[in-house]
């Protein structure tokens, strides 16, 4: 007879459902229903929205069961390596995630898709540590979208160097294409955008007071900052020297200035 596993409180499910669910990044509609369906879980509610069509099922059947085992199994359905081969990266991603989830639980995803015990985390800086990966910790602070899409899979394999060199080549893609400049990039594209050279091809404000103007020719100060510490170096230096090397504290640091610029990009007028 298979043990009754503790139950888990209804946020702890809803938030790896919500890993499992994402629009993006998560299992599909059809992939749930499947394994939903191979569990003998009852989808409730398959017109509701991926996140909470599971989660719905699972803290259902948890109840009825009066154990977590429908939540277990499901996590190490979805996680088998077999249902991922192509998308590897896609797993990796949801492992990171839900092992921080998990954390909360003193649980963690093992590398073979089951679940297995770790130290409980008791806060959410805690568990953003335990799961240890750079993807957890900008998701936690919010980073911009445009800074992920750019360099997700190098957030994954943990490689810091090339993580920053493509999130800021990333911002540099994200100037041209809403400017319209094309074979150009650094400071060159900088001045084509913002500069008067360019004619000021965008602008973050209205651009009509001092204070504006002083603003919109530090932004663009700032861009050139960004461009001549972080993606001009890397480009020249390979990893393995030590000519040019960043820590994962500094790279943070970078992610949150690109995220910020990104922003500004977002409100410009």
């Amino acid at each position: 007879m298979t043990k009754k596993l503790e139950m888990w409180p209804p946020s702890v499910i809803e938030s790896v459902c919500e890993v499992l669910g994402d629009t993006g990044r998560g299992l599909t509609g059809t992939e749930i229903g499947r394994l939903l369906e191979r569990l003998d879980v009852p989808d409730i509610d398959p017109s509701a929205s991926k996140r909470h069509r599971l989660a719905n099922a699972l803290i259902t059947q948890q109840q009825r069961q009066q154990a977590s085992n429908c939540v277990v199994g499901f996590i190490v359905e979805a996680m088998q390596p077999a249902l991922h081969f192509e998308n590897p990266t896609r797993r990796q991603l949801l492992q990171d995630r839900l092992t921080e989830r998990l954390s909360l639980m003193g649980l963690r995803v093992r590398d073979d898709g089951k679940v297995g015990t770790a130290p409980r985390a008791t806060t959410l800086d805690e568990a953003a540590r335990l799961a240890g990966r750079l993807q957890t910790e900008l998701v936690r602070r919010a980073t911009h979208p445009e800074v992920l899409r750019y360099c997700e899979e190098e957030l994954v394999r943990q490689s810091v160097f090339h993580a920053v060199f493509e999130a800021t080549k990333g911002l540099a893609e994200r100037l041209r294409q809403l400017s319209g400049a094309h074979g150009i990039d650094g400071a060159e594209l900088v001045e084509h955008c913002f500069g008067a050279k360019g004619g000021r091809v965008l602008r973050i404000n209205a651009y009509s007071t001092k204070s504006e103007v002083s603003e919109h020719n530090g932004f663009a100060n700032l861009l050139r900052g960004i461009f001549g510490t972080f993606r001009n170096p890397p480009a020249h230096a390979p990893r393995a020297t030590d000519e040019w090397a960043i820590t994962e504290p500094d790279a943070l640091d970078l992610f949150s200035m690109l995220s910020y610029a990104h922003r500004r990009l977002d409100r410009r007028s």
